[in-house]
């Protein structure tokens, strides 16, 4: 069987000032839909530092560079927020997460062909290059998937692939709405994007970090600990902005919230205990302070990040969540209310970093 032939693309362009994103988003903004993704990092830190968004046009396709020095991003906020422009990504979570840390709210109206894709019959969480292939009959290469996209300047290569990921979208909606249409499915999909579409789906509230450990205690003494010493950690690696396994390792955070330590001593015992967390490195190249500084940037005032930090992470974790904990254990209510928390959430959170 010979493979389908490849439509023609239009030729990616690159956006890196303001007045060629705001022309571009001008011109978008006529048309009934567009496709969009992001490239972003997450590896070393805790919010996502976005790098690329591409958006796919009936005669355009664009990538823009998000690090870019002179380029305001105002106008993709405008975009997102536009109810005549029907905004479609895959697998849309992590990028409508940057979406609300950057410009407060979800996209709207929003279309997720992963959601749509499980809806019509292709799995639960059909990937793009399957549902390219399959409705298609085109290919994804998967070899810029790791990118380094914080790395300036971005190669050929690398604008191709992000180019991709937003021109095969295009076919991909709409044979999937065409599908859904003849079967009388296609509000299923809005149903099916409920949480999606929730911004309570993106909220970071430390108070209720402890959920993802998924304990399997009722204990409330320990429980009480386990929900002060998640809340602090998760407050930490917002302030740093480092991932939160990197301030303290789960399986760590839940042997001080069984054992709980109460001298230096007695922590530094605690498997997995991070090495002292020092200032900042003081012969840092200058290439990192300039990526340092990108990373910051549209990050939450609440994250920003505070050099000479606590001696240890823990130890100042220890105090406070004894502190917290105690609060807890002294209102029996609070305590109860916390065990069937526990049970209620079964299996939620990934307890990833």
């Amino acid at each position: 069987m010979s493979r389908a032939p490849r439509p023609r693309f239009p030729v990616p362009v690159l956006i890196e000032t303001s007045a060629a994103l705001a022309a571009l988003v001008a011109r978008l903004r006529t048309e009934p839909y567009v496709t969009v993704d992001t490239e972003f990092m997450r590896e070393r830190t805790f919010w996502p530092e976005l790098c690329v968004v591409q958006l796919g046009g009936a005669e355009e396709v664009a990538v823009i560079d998000a690090l870019a020095t002179d380029l305001d991003l105002a106008p993709l906020g405008e975009l997102f927020a536009d109810q005549n422009v029907l905004k479609v990504f895959h697998a849309a979570r992590q990028d409508i997460e940057i979406c609300v840390l950057r410009w407060g709210a979800v996209p709207t109206p929003l279309f997720d062909t992963q959601v749509a894709g499980m809806v019509a019959g292709f799995g639960d969480q059909a990937g793009y290059d399957t549902l390219v292939q399959q409705l298609t009959g085109g290919q994804i290469h998967k070899a810029h998937r790791f990118s380094d996209w914080s790395a300036r300047p971005l190669s050929p290569a690398q604008l191709a692939y992000a180019a991709a990921d937003v021109t095969w979208l295009r076919l991909v909606y709409e044979r999937l709405r065409e599908r859904l249409e003849a079967d009388r499915r296609l509000e299923w999909v809005t149903q099916e994007m409920a949480i999606l579409t929730d911004p309570a789906t993106y909220r970071t509230e430390p108070e209720d970090a402890w959920q993802r450990l998924r304990p399997r205690s009722t204990n409330r003494r320990f429980l009480g600990m386990v929900r002060a010493l998640a809340a602090w950690r998760e407050r930490e690696a917002q302030r740093i902005n480092i991932p939160r396994q990197r301030v303290l390792k789960d399986e760590t955070l839940l042997e001080l919230a069984a054992t709980a330590p109460d001298t230096p001593e007695g922590l530094a015992r605690a498997r997995h205990h991070p090495r002292l967390r020092r200032g900042p490195r003081r012969h840092r190249a200058a290439g990192g302070d300039r990526r340092r500084a990108r990373r910051t940037r549209g990050r939450p005032a609440a994250s920003a990040a505070r050099p000479g930090i606590l001696g240890t992470p823990v130890a100042g974790a220890g105090g406070a969540a004894q502190g917290a904990a105690g609060g807890l254990l002294r209102t029996p209510s609070r305590g109860a209310e916390t065990g069937r928390a526990v049970r209620r959430s079964g299996p939620s959170g990934d307890g990833s970093g």
